[in-house]
């Protein structure tokens, strides 16, 4: 409700808040054939949080959570918080030595995570073990941030980006103001990993302050998607451009009579992949564009205002500066451990993206700001190569990057074009210039746990079947 989460300043009062928002009785997580109570999951972190408090976790105590999406990783991270811990959250899918280095650049004091943890289950697990580790050397938070997120790493090495109680509490409450969010009663299929922002708090958080139950797929698969959706009778799903493209590929859809609202963020959606999901079930998808820093920017839920990204969310300031979108930040710059790399200045979050505004305040995203290069002197922007090869019937993902030359990595359908059948189609439909000089047919394009395309050369070239 509006107006209620801000007055929570620190982690406990917030956490307090959001639960007292509703009656206990109301479904929270929902997953298979047995809900669960806000009652439940509350008295669940209560008694998670007297097992925290007994290694000694409390106020600024550092932690380093690795629990794979479930409804355990959600009850630990709310347990942690009400004893006000900083919380560092990590994908679960990180390899032993990238751990590694996270913990030697940000010096947590303990370590919460799964007994799986080093494995990516293949299918939603409600439930995981909890081990608790602690490091010698490590530190107490220096800051005021409660929860400590790592950049995507589409690009380049991670930033470690903090966000206050207060900054949580803003951003919880500008989704209650957005027009078309799920509201007291409804269900929402959450597909957005809950170790990133969009899921947590669109989904998980702004779940608990708006008395909205969260369900939850068995697998990352058209048929258990939608077996989900059927049999929770859905409002909404929140998803990334991956998921409704996968759910525009189902055979057979079933009754969907509540649904009435679909939303993408992570990335943005290419018009194509909005199109088929809307000519199949009969909504428009919407969109949410944010960054981990700032949380949402701007938001538009019906998809009725493509191909802007909708006006600025509710408080958010925004301006155009040489071409690039900056967010206002007041309250300091949200990056750790000296990990910005100059992106705050002087109150303002260069976002890097290129934007425009609309006369009426449509936020009109044109590409990355890395993704504009000089080649032989004339500029080239690669989202427009990445464009023109998706466009080819046979291409199901691409990715472009500049190393010198221009490099295509591109994912097929079965039987898909050829690289040199690409190459031509290239040909034919850009100047010479800006036609890539190597293009390579992969299985797969490599993501990140939410959905969303790597652009880093290396991880790229790892996927090669030539190596």
């Amino acid at each position: 409700m509006p107006g209620t989460v801000m007055s929570a300043i620190d982690m406990r009062g917030l956490v307090e808040t959001l639960f007292d928002a509703h009656p206990g009785d109301l479904p929270y997580l929902v997953h298979g054939d047995h809900p669960v109570s806000r009652a439940e999951v509350r008295a669940a972190a209560a008694t998670e949080a007297d097992v925290f408090a007994e290694y000694g976790i409390g106020e600024g105590t550092t932690v380093m959570l690795r629990i794979p999406p479930s409804f355990t990783q959600i009850e630990v991270l709310l347990a942690l918080w009400r004893l006000g811990a900083q919380v560092m959250l990590i994908d679960h899918r990180l390899k032993p030595s990238e751990v590694e280095a996270l913990r030697a650049l940000c010096h947590p004091q303990f370590l919460v995570s799964a007994g799986t943890a080093d494995r990516a289950p293949l299918r939603f697990e409600p439930r995981y073990e909890v081990v608790t580790s602690r490091f010698p050397d490590g530190r107490t938070a220096a800051t005021d941030h409660r929860l400590v997120q790592f950049s995507s790493g589409s690009t380049g090495l991670p930033k470690v980006i903090g966000r206050t109680p207060a900054s949580l509490a803003a951003e919880i409450e500008r989704f209650t103001r957005i027009d078309g969010m799920p509201t007291l009663g409804e269900r929402v299929l959450l597909l957005s990993s809950t170790a990133h922002s969009f899921g947590l708090i669109a989904g998980v958080l702004h779940s608990l302050t708006a008395g909205v139950a969260a369900v939850f797929a068995r697998r990352v698969s058209a048929k258990d998607i939608l077996g989900a959706a059927g049999r929770h009778d859905v409002h909404a799903i929140f998803g990334t451009p991956f998921h409704y493209e996968l759910l525009s590929t189902a055979r057979e859809l079933p009754p969907l009579p509540l649904l009435r609202a679909a939303v993408s963020g992570g990335e943005i959606m290419p018009p194509e992949t909005a199109a088929r999901f809307a000519d199949r079930y009969g909504i428009g998808v919407g969109e949410s564009y944010g960054t981990t820093e700032t949380g949402v920017v701007a938001m538009e839920v019906s998809g009725a205002s493509r191909p802007t990204v909708g006006r600025a969310a509710p408080g958010v300031r925004l301006r155009i500066q040489d071409g690039e979108l900056d967010v206002f930040l007041p309250d300091g710059s949200p990056y750790l451990h000296a990990s910005g790399g100059g992106r705050y200045t002087d109150g303002w979050l260069h976002t890097r993206d290129r934007a425009s505004l609309d006369p009426d305040g449509g936020v009109r995203l044109l590409g990355r700001g890395d993704s504009l290069v000089v080649i032989g002197g004339l500029k080239v922007d690669l989202t427009e190569v990445e464009d023109v090869l998706r466009h080819h019937p046979g291409v199901s993902g691409a990715v472009v990057v500049h190393a010198g030359t221009t490099e295509a990595y591109v994912s097929t359908e079965p039987d898909g074009p050829s690289a040199g059948e690409l190459l031509r189609w290239c040909r034919d439909r850009l100047a010479d210039y800006k036609v890539p000089r190597v293009i390579q047919v992969l299985p797969d394009l490599p993501r990140t746990s939410n959905g969303k395309l790597i652009r880093r050369r290396e991880a790229l070239l790892a996927r090669s079947p030539a190596r």
